[in-house]
């Protein structure tokens, strides 16, 4: 009479198990093909997941639309900021300080109204200022270096407002302190905004400061 050892059952057991678990190998497979998933039969590990750094532009002058004009920067936003983008814009020569004024803020509009280059949209970039928006200069009794818009002011989405204010302030379409006096069309009133440190921060939650203009 032969006796099975021990240490035997426990190898058959152990050769069994890994059968079954062969056998279920393909099985496998053809579950994760169903559903799309390519199998493998090694871990692997493709490292951390590719990252965008926002409102980084590479390249030369990536962000000027004109090869020609005059250098300008307007306001887009981006990561919830207002950050500074090159453009360039054509001013006729011997113009009028006046009419130069209402030129340029036209000008950085138009600008500002554009749909973002593809670098930049990539990069975060967008604008809140819609186009069709046209601007004038003073009406009777309006201070000289007053800016009126076709759309009022207050109007505006704050984000817009904050880029109008912003992009003119930094331009000859502001005044020697850097505040710009705008309103809608006349003879609605007048208002002189700032752009502070607080509304490039935060244009969506902070109104640029303004202050009441008179009109004679």
């Amino acid at each position: 009479m032969t006796t099975a050892h021990p240490d035997g059952r426990r190898t058959a057991a152990a050769t069994r198990r890994k059968a079954l678990t062969w056998a279920a190998v393909p099985l496998l497979a053809a579950l994760l093909a169903g559903c799309g998933i390519r199998p493998t039969q090694v871990p692997t590990d493709f490292g951390p997941a590719p990252s965008r750094v926002p409102c980084a532009l590479s390249g030369p002058d990536i962000t000027t639309q004109s090869s020609h004009g005059v250098p300008v920067q307007v306001f887009l936003l981006c990561s919830e900021q207002l950050v500074t983008v090159d453009r360039s814009v054509r001013i006729p020569d011997g113009t009028a300080e006046a009419a130069r004024r209402v030129l340029v803020a036209q000008a950085l509009l138009d600008e500002l109204a554009e749909a973002p280059s593809t670098p930049e949209e990539q990069a975060g970039y967008t604008t809140d200022v819609r186009g069709g928006m046209t601007v004038g200069g003073p009406h009777d009794g309006d201070p000289e270096d007053t800016l009126r818009l076709s759309t009022s002011p207050r109007d505006l989405t704050p984000t817009a407002l904050a880029q109008i204010v912003c992009t003119f302030s930094d331009s000859a379409a502001a005044r020697d302190d850097g505040s710009v006096v705008l309103g809608g069309p006349a003879p609605s009133p007048l208002r002189s905004y700032e752009c502070t440190p607080e509304v490039r921060a935060a244009p969506g939650d902070t109104a640029p400061t303004s202050t009441a203009v008179r009109s004679s």
